[in-house]
Parts: structure tokens; sequence; C-alpha cells
């Protein structure tokens, strides 16, 4: 699978933080209930996006989360890559990968990288932005 839950979450949760942007922080209980993902959950991706620098946090009384990028300068492969670490369609294609002993044999790898570079290019051509537009988004299932 290329996109699981994880990855699927927080781009619902990355969608809400810019849509309902005030220049504060928003909670994440009320992230929770708008997008019906357990709190639990949400609070496993958190880190992954405050560390790849998408978003911030504070704790306590008026805390939350906030974007840290305009959502027209923040890619759905950036956040995907932050919570899914690859999105390689399969092993012989991710960067950090071993590399296969078929490799100089193997008919099908140049198709994997072709689809590789596809995946890449269109996730990084579509921002959290264009999936704010009702009439946009409606092509995205997420």
């Amino acid at each position: 699978m290329l996109v699981s839950t994880r990855g699927r979450y927080a781009l619902r949760v990355v969608i809400d933080l810019a849509e309902n942007a005030n220049g504060g922080y928003i909670p994440m209980k009320d992230v929770a209930n708008r997008q019906r993902i357990s709190l639990k959950y949400i609070t496993k991706i958190m880190p992954l996006l405050t560390k790849g620098g998408l978003v911030e946090g504070v704790h306590g009384k008026g805390g939350g989360y906030r974007l840290l990028k305009e959502p027209q300068d923040c890619t759905l492969g950036e956040i995907l890559r932050l919570t899914e670490g690859t999105l390689a369609p399969v092993n012989c294609v991710e960067l950090c990968s071993e590399p296969c002993d078929r490799v100089e044999d193997c008919r099908t790898l140049p198709m994997w990288r072709k689809l590789d570079e596809l995946i890449e290019n269109y996730l990084d051509s579509v921002t959290v932005a264009d999936l704010m537009q009702r009439n946009l988004a409606d092509n995205y299932i997420i």
C-alpha cells in the first residue's frame, strides 16, 4: 500500500489546520472532532509533522498546532514523505534501499523508476491550497 492510514489522516489534519487558521494555535481535540479521527491517533502523527518543520505546537492553555507554511507552499508529497518515509512503489527504487542483486538484469526496474517519478511529481504538484478549493478537491479522494 502506497499511503497508509497515517498518511491519509495527516493530509486531513493539515488541510483542517489550513482551513481553520486564525493566526493562533488550533487544539487537536477540535481537529479530531471535525475530522472524526481519534485524538490518540492524531497525537502520533503530529510529532512527525513538527519534526519535519510543517507545523509547530504549544502545550497548555491556549495551545494547539498551527501550520508554518502557507497552504500553497505545502505539497501533498511533502506531507506524505514525513508520515510514510517513502512514496516508492517498490523497495528497489527507494533511495536508501540495498541494491538488488538482479539490478543489472531486471527488466521491470525502468518501469518501477518511471512509476516512482510519476508518483513523486504528481504528489509534489498538488498543494494543500488545491485541496482547500471545493471544486478542485472533488477530484481528489483522501
